[in-house]
């Protein structure tokens, strides 16, 4: 194995450059807004602040699906969250997750309003909140989280890791891309073995486990994500694959994978979102 340059860390590091790659201008070592702005406030009571990528899209489809089953509370106005622009560190946003990541929710049927950040965290809240695709079970309910919280704890390493060093760094480096590509496939390997065994994460129930975990796993068996299908020998894992296409097929995550894209087909983009005849 070979790396292109030696690198030796400083004593002390100093953020004196940009990393460079794609993603390089939404990170600081910071938190705080860098601007003023405020978050513009819809006629319903959920107020999603978002993009289309992974993690917005576990939130917006769960509404979807919500509104699906019936719930009319669930009503939600989606605005976009440019992060490529930095629009995440502006003032009203940071207000509302001062960790300047997308989604933020803030639920106005409460007083005073409630703030959530972090995708698990609100999907938990919403399941909690219209008591749906969250069981209750204390068995049935631990697995669930479990999954969720997998999915937390796990993905950090397909995105930022094996994502970053295979598609988005500035050169491709040997160690870590190889590093990265073995986790991910270990982690294809545990959900296929688990869903040899299960329609579902949990079992015979669709919840806000599959929910989180269908955007990242499921794109990168489906999709192409970071154009390493080939590399991963992703649609190898064939319940991974079956499962995916069995969750891609439901109309509300059809919806939701549309709400806060401003990239792709004109047809597949709904930037914002208001009411149900937004996504016709």
């Amino acid at each position: 194995m070979t790396e292109s340059a030696s690198y030796t860390p400083p004593k002390i590091w100093k953020w004196d450059t940009e990393s460079g790659g794609r993603f390089a201008k939404i990170n600081r070592p910071i938190a705080g807004s860098t601007h003023d702005k405020a978050l513009a406030v819809g006629e319903h009571a959920l107020q999603l602040y978002s993009l289309a990528t992974p993690n917005g899209v576990k939130v917006t489809v769960l509404l979807e699906e919500l509104l699906a089953l019936g719930h009319e509370g669930a009503e939600y106005d989606a605005y976009l969250i440019n992060i490529g622009e930095g629009e995440q560190f502006g003032s009203g946003f940071v207000a509302a997750n001062p960790n300047s990541k997308i989604p933020a929710l803030v639920d106005h049927g409460t007083s005073p309003p409630t703030r959530v950040f972090e995708s698990g965290a609100i999907l938990v809240y919403l399941a909690e909140k219209f008591d749906a695709f969250l069981p209750t079970e204390a068995s049935a309910r631990a697995e669930c989280l479990s999954w969720l919280f997998w999915q937390m704890g796990s993905t950090p390493f397909l995105g930022g890791g094996f994502g970053h060093f295979y598609a988005y760094a500035p050169e491709k480096l040997e160690y870590p891309i190889n590093r990265f590509a073995m986790e991910v496939k270990r982690q294809l390997d545990v959900l296929d073995q688990n869903l040899a065994e299960r329609q579902f994460l949990g079992g015979d129930e669709y919840t806000i486990a599959d929910m989180a975990v269908y955007p990242w796993y499921g794109g990168l068996v489906l999709n192409n994500v970071y154009e390493a299908e080939e590399f991963l020998e992703a649609k190898s894992y064939a319940n991974v694959v079956r499962w995916a296409t069995e969750i891609e097929k439901r109309p509300a995550v059809q919806r939701g994978r549309r709400v806060n894209k401003a990239w792709g087909p004109e047809e597949e983009r709904v930037p914002e979102r208001h009411k149900a005849s937004d996504l016709d």
